[in-house]
């Protein structure tokens, strides 16, 4: 994707956003800034009918802010689960005009451009900008043609070390669409956010079509490109998860499900599927993150190169948050049982990522430090008594690298360490202690873990096992198995996570409480109930 862009100017902040915006009135605004007015052949291949539907159908969306700008995504897909994955696009490039405001009704245009979206790219825009204001709102649309957008908002990281007194973030991770309705989403839209985090598993990559009258999927099993791409579309329909994605920006990661349940770097976990020779699996690697980079406001840096990705990075809001963004399936040794979990030589992060981390939690950081990541890091025994089952997926699997990063943070001094973690489909708070087998060791840092949007259907307060759970490992304060999300108000002085649920999502409309809050203060790690 090409683009060229106008430079931004100053003016006065604005107010949330309450609605998107869009209609003819859109339009005409749109169509007196000159970087909007070209009619490309495409659009007049729709007046004639044969484009059938809008092009903007899987929403847009803003990500990884910085303080002078963020990332604007948005993919044509008229036609968006149009069998051969092209999303009813032709096979040519074509150009979306953009534009960036201070207010929602675009008096103030900051920012224009257009970018040219390609073929082989899913006709995927993602717009860099840059020479934005630190900590401030804009708002931001794009048109193909004569078609218009949907307006969102967004907002630029403040300035790295300027004083922040507040911080607002929610992570969510665990989206299954046949599972049930995102109903979580259509209230994080309603949220005073600063930022989302998504954690791992945005789809699912061998769901069975839903019986929820949720559309249409091809079933099992997904392989091909278009396969990937028919999917990543199907979830992007949805309305709610469009809704949340146009409010705030967001920061994702990958966990296995955007590839392939429990990978594990080269090794496939089908056994006697055909992918189980590495070097067949790495193709479908390529062409789940190709699919997976094509639907997500993700910067250049993160552009697949075939089967690699760096997904692994840092997002800093001035003084108050740092956010290591981790990735802990693409070097990861492969799975194994508990009797060599402790073997030296296992890794879960790589020894680049690793080296990364260490060298990025010893520096200069914020008061508040956040690994952002896909699996449970604290020590989880499932069986009572002197036995012992860990997960062998989790980073009960890598002990000597977990130890050996938790340690780290302690010794580095690393202000104030939390851990978010998804994948579980289910909401924790855990102490990360010293020792896991002595619970009068200290207390390192804070492990906060999230439930799901859908995955494992409407939820349930808890389980029998979580009782042995909760005996076995007093490290663990709470566990919750409903569905939701967490939200984060960050200030100097304290953390408080709100762990909002919805008790189904078999159908729409849920309403929202908070089934409990903790609070983590500055210097002492551990979370308390609220």
């Amino acid at each position: 994707m090409s683009e060229s862009t106008s430079s931004p100017s100053s003016s006065a902040s604005v107010s949330r956003r309450q609605v998107l915006l869009g209609g003819a009135a859109g339009v005409a605004a749109l169509g007196a800034s000159s970087a909007m007015t070209s009619v490309p052949a495409w659009a007049r291949d729709r007046i004639r009918g044969q484009v059938p539907s809008s092009p903007f159908s899987l929403g847009v969306a803003s990500g990884d802010p910085l303080s002078d700008g963020v990332v604007l995504w948005t993919r044509l897909a008229p036609e968006p689960l149009a069998e051969d994955g092209r999303g009813g696009m032709p096979d040519r490039p074509v150009p979306v005009a953009w534009q960036v405001a201070e207010d929602e009704q675009f008096r103030r245009v900051v920012a224009a451009g257009s970018a040219l979206t390609r073929p082989e790219e899913g006709h995927s825009a993602h717009v860099e900008l840059s020479g934005l204001r630190p900590g401030a709102d804009y708002f931001y649309r794009f048109r193909a043609g004569s078609e218009l957008s949907p307006v969102a908002r967004t907002k630029t990281a403040p300035a790295v070390g300027a004083r922040l007194d507040r911080f607002a973030f929610a992570f969510a991770s665990c989206q299954n669409y046949p599972a049930g309705f995102f109903n979580a989403y259509a209230h994080m839209a309603e949220e005073d956010l600063d930022l989302v985090a998504f954690l791992g598993d945005y789809i699912y990559e061998g769901d069975a079509q839903g019986e929820l009258g949720r559309g249409h999927s091809p079933t099992g099993e997904i392989w091909s490109l278009a396969d990937y791409r028919i999917r990543h579309a199907q979830y992007k329909s949805d309305t709610d998860l469009q809704a949340a994605h146009a409010e705030f920006p967001w920061a994702v990661v990958f966990d296995d499900h955007e590839v392939e349940n429990n990978w594990a770097d080269e090794i496939s976990q089908g056994d006697g599927e055909p992918d189980a020779d590495p070097e067949v699996f790495r193709r479908r690697r390529a062409r789940a993150f190709q699919a997976y980079y094509e639907h997500m406001p993700l910067r250049r840096a993160q552009r697949p190169n075939g089967p690699d990705v760096q997904i692994y990075r840092r997002l800093t809001f001035g003084d108050l948050m740092d956010f290591y963004l981790l990735d802990t399936r693409q070097y990861r040794s492969d799975q194994v049982g508990d009797a060599k979990r402790a073997d030296p030589a296992r890794s879960i992060l790589g020894a680049e990522q690793k080296s990364w981390l260490r060298q990025a939690v010893a520096g200069q950081t914020a008061r508040w430090n956040v690994l952002a990541q896909q699996v449970f890091f604290a020590q989880r025994d499932f069986v009572a008594g002197p036995g012992t089952n860990f997960s062998n997926d989790a980073w009960d699997g890598y002990l000597v690298e977990r130890n050996e990063v938790r340690d780290h943070l302690a010794a580095a001094g690393t202000s104030n360490p939390v851990v978010l973690t998804g994948d579980v489909h289910a909401s924790y708070v855990c102490d990360v202690k010293a020792d896991f087998n002595d619970p009068d060791s200290a207390t390192l840092a804070t492990e906060l873990v999230g439930t799901s949007i859908t995955s494992g259907g409407d939820g349930e307060d808890q389980r029998p096992g979580d009782r042995v759970q909760l005996q076995e490992n007093p490290h663990i304060k709470f566990i919750n198995r409903n569905r939701g999300y967490v939200r984060n108000i960050v200030t100097p002085t304290e953390w408080t996570a709100d762990f909002r649920v919805v008790d189904y999502v078999s159908r729409p409309g849920a309403p929202i409480r908070d089934r409990a809050t903790f609070v983590i203060e500055d210097g002492r790690p551990g979370a308390q109930p609220a």
